[in-house]
């Protein structure tokens, strides 16, 4: 049964190609979108380069999005701050859904019976020995920060998940499921679009490389995804960033309340044991040096 793997690009050709090359043998297309904006709204220039990816560019379909989202709410002076900063969250909510809502652009010619794998870049799952049983899959991955074998052991990431072509409603709707297997007695789960009981949720499902960069890097990247306004109103600086990473301590803290400070609040990280790592970053260890703790 064919894969086709679907997310979305910014900038990170680092962890693209480490993605490309764990999943080519699964994969017969990689449909990739990259908008000319961020989710603050500010326009980015187009940073994909196929010729950096020929060895794969017979698989990849790229789409580049050029028009933003029309149904943004303006954001008024005479708003309350509460007012902006739920206009600012809504609007880049938007923009990253209907980038990754683009991505069906990509499948058109695509067979039902296809499956549909839809995550972000920086998730990768592992799809050895993986068979398709049910409606809905979920790839539960260990998460890793600043480096390729720096785990974040207390949490674990779903965020890759796989259906087949003829059960997707769209991306971001394979996204926003929940990451729990229902009972069917829960009535609720047949109106919800979130809530299913004919999920498998894979346990070693893969690695979520997360913020795999420089402290300046990571900075940019904050300061522009989809939660930037959480970052922003951290006061959290570069040198904030440095400090984290040399005390391996992660700047996002998954398990705060929803109105608490995230930002500059995590847990530790550990070190992993290099051969636990997929075998395309054990085997090229030279070539990923610089991302080695």
């Amino acid at each position: 049964m064919k894969i086709i793997d679907c997310f979305l690009y910014f900038d990170e050709d680092m962890l693209l190609d480490i993605r490309l090359n764990i999943l080519n043998k699964y994969v017969s297309r990689f449909v990739i979108c990259e908008a000319t904006f961020n989710h603050k709204g500010g326009s980015k220039k187009l940073n994909f380069d196929i010729n950096k990816f020929s060895k794969f560019k017979d698989k990849i379909i790229y789409l580049p999005l050029e028009n933003s989202p029309e149904n943004l709410s303006e954001v008024k002076s005479s708003d309350t701050l509460e007012e902006k900063n739920s206009k600012i969250l809504d609007n880049a909510l938007i923009r990253e859904n209907s980038q990754r809502n683009f991505l069906t652009n990509g499948l058109k010619k695509i067979s039902d019976e296809e499956l549909i794998l839809v995550g972000d870049l920086d998730e990768i799952p592992n799809l050895n020995n993986f068979e398709y049983k049910k409606k809905i899959t979920i790839f539960k991955q260990k998460m890793f920060f600043y480096k390729l074998n720096l785990i974040y052991p207390e949490f674990s990431w779903t965020g890759s998940k796989i259906c087949k072509k003829k059960h997707l409603i769209s991306p971001q709707w394979l996204r926003n499921i929940k990451t729990k297997k229902y009972p069917l007695w829960r009535f609720d789960t047949l109106f919800s679009l979130k809530k299913y009981h004919n999920i498998e949720i894979i346990k070693d499902g893969g690695w979520h490389f997360t913020n795999i960069k420089s402290p300046e890097n990571i900075d940019h990247k904050m300061k522009n995804f989809l939660h930037h306004l959480e970052y922003e109103n951290s006061g959290m600086k570069i040198d904030d960033i440095k400090k984290s990473i040399s005390e391996k301590k992660i700047i996002y803290d998954y398990f705060a309340d929803k109105k608490a400070d995230k930002i500059n609040n995590g847990g530790k990280l550990q070190q992993i044991n290099f051969k636990e790592l997929p075998d395309y970053i054990v085997n090229n260890k030279d070539k990923f040096k610089e991302w080695i703790d």
